[in-house]
C-alpha cells in the first residue's frame, strides 16, 4: 500500500510539473478553486494516470512490439503521450478538471512526466534493496 502511495505521489507531482512547464498545452483548470481543490484535483488524475499506466499501457505495449524493435524503443515516448492523452478524456469524462490540448502537448508533457518521475524516483527510498 505504501508503494501504491508513493507511486501515485510521484506521478502527481511529475503532472504538476508538466503542467507548469507546459502552461497552455496541459492544464488543471482550477478557475476560483482553493489549494486543496487543486491538490485534490491532481491526486485524482495522478490516480487515473496511474490506472491507466497499469492496465491499458501494457495492453498497447504487447501489441505495438514490433514496432517497439524497428524503432529501437522511441515508439514508447508515442505510447506514453497516448496514455496521457487517454487519461485526459477519461478525466473529462469524469468531470475531472484536467486538459491535454493536443497530441504535440501530450507528447512534450510525457516527456517531462518520465524525466520528473525519473528523478523523483532515484532520489525516493527504495524498499526492495
Amino acid at each position: 500500500m505504501k508503494k501504491f502511495a508513493i507511486k501515485i505521489a510521484v506521478n502527481a507531482v511529475a503532472l504538476w510539473v508538466a503542467s507548469l512547464v507546459l502552461k497552455s498545452g496541459i492544464t488543471f483548470e482550477h478557475s476560483g478553486a482553493s489549494t486543496g481543490q487543486l491538490v485534490g484535483t491532481i491526486l485524482i488524475v495522478a490516480l487515473i494516470f496511474g490506472l491507466v499506466n497499469t492496465f491499458i499501457r501494457p495492453v498497447v505495449k504487447l501489441f505495438s512490439f514490433g514496432l517497439i524493435i524497428l524503432t529501437l524503443g522511441l515508439i514508447t515516448f508515442v505510447i506514453n503521450a497516448l496514455m496521457l492523452w487517454l487519461t485526459s478524456a477519461i478525466c473529462a469524462h469524469f468531470a475531472v478538471q484536467f486538459h491535454v490540448e493536443n497530441f504535440v502537448s501530450a507528447l512534450l508533457g510525457s516527456l517531462v512526466i518520465t524525466v520528473v518521475s525519473l528523478i523523483l524516483n532515484a532520489l525516493l527510498p527504495d524498499d526492495d534493496k
